[in-house]
């Protein structure tokens, strides 16, 4: 065995799993103002941007290859149903008209949630303390609707309704904008791995959690049957979040299902690393390989990661 391992030319060659920027989309967060860059204090190396910063950050990505771009947004002002999320001069909005207007070759995905535009930071429609499924259904049809008029290539919900796939879709044909794919969060977990993020986009819940929402951890069969629910409803892509702690359900869905797999590495997993190799516990740049391409190896076809501009530098 180890005759296919004398050298590095050898290695490459007989290589089963290759990383490309190609495949790997940057998530960015936009928010109000001018000339806005401010450090995440959790997430190292990543920013709030203003929308005219946001640009420049696009060009960055186009420059690097990357295949594009995955939109959050920090509005201005909250209230209980997530206005600024459908409004069509929504800080995403904003960021997309702009983006547009000076990048080409980049997608442009958005995400489609309501948790970082609502005052109690839940994912949908508030009553008796409870997220209400139904009505969420059509806030998050016309956000995305929103978006795809504003300039976005894809809409990705992440929100965990029952049946907000179909509704998204329904709305979007509606409109006209049929050739507008689909990216749904299909099987999103009720991770501890998500705090870093919630502090970028200033979405904790002010009550509760998420749980009755979002995936339990110890299930799996239940996120094969939440893919393929997502797919019958008109999913083209779907998708695994987090990557690293479930890598098991990445391998499962591919074997399964034949439509493009998307693993998102969120903000918990970046944080790890970047908190142990500034102690010095780990070598930085081959952790971050070794985690993407075990990502990778497991079956996700798109890898959606805060490391993609640094990673396409490397590769």
């Amino acid at each position: 065995m180890r005759r296919l391992r004398r050298n590095q030319r050898f290695r490459n060659l007989v290589r089963e799993t290759r990383l490309s920027p190609e495949s790997m989309i940057y998530p960015i967060f936009v928010c109000p103002g001018e000339k806005i860059r401010h450090e995440v204090g959790s997430m190292p190396g990543q920013y709030n941007l203003s929308v005219d910063k946001a640009v420049e950050t696009a060009r960055d990505a186009e420059k690097a290859g990357v295949a594009g771009i995955l939109l959050f947004g920090l509005p201005p002002q909250k209230d209980d149903v997530g206005s600024d999320a459908y409004d069509d001069n929504g800080i995403v909005q904003q960021a997309l008209g702009a983006i547009r207007e000076n990048v080409r070759d980049l997608l442009l995905i958005t995400d489609v949630c309501l948790c970082e535009y609502t005052s109690h930071g839940h994912c949908g429609v508030i009553k008796h303390s409870d997220v209400q499924n139904d009505p969420t259904l059509k806030l998050l049809a016309d956000a995305a609707v929103s978006h795809v008029r504003a300039g976005a290539d894809m809409v990705a919900p992440s929100d965990m309704m029952d049946g907000r796939v179909a509704a998204i879709r329904l709305a979007l044909d509606g409109e006209g904008f049929t050739n507008t794919p689909i990216m749904a969060y299909s099987a999103k977990y009720a991770s501890g791995f998500y705090g870093p993020f919630r502090e970028a986009a200033d979405s904790t819940p002010k009550f509760g959690d998420r749980k009755s929402y979002q995936m339990d951890p110890p299930n799996a069969r239940e996120a094969l049957r939440e893919i393929a629910l997502d797919i019958e409803e008109g999913a083209d892509i779907v998708m695994v979040k987090p990557a690293l702690a479930y890598l098991d359900i990445i391998a499962r869905a591919r074997e399964q299902f034949d439509v493009p797999i998307a693993a998102y590495q969120v903000s918990g997993e970046y944080a790890m690393i970047e908190a142990a190799a500034r102690a010095g516990w780990i070598e930085r740049q081959r952790i971050i390989l070794e985690t993407i391409t075990a990502i990778r190896r497991a079956g996700a076809d798109i890898l959606i990661t805060y490391y993609a501009l640094e990673l396409a530098k490397m590769l």
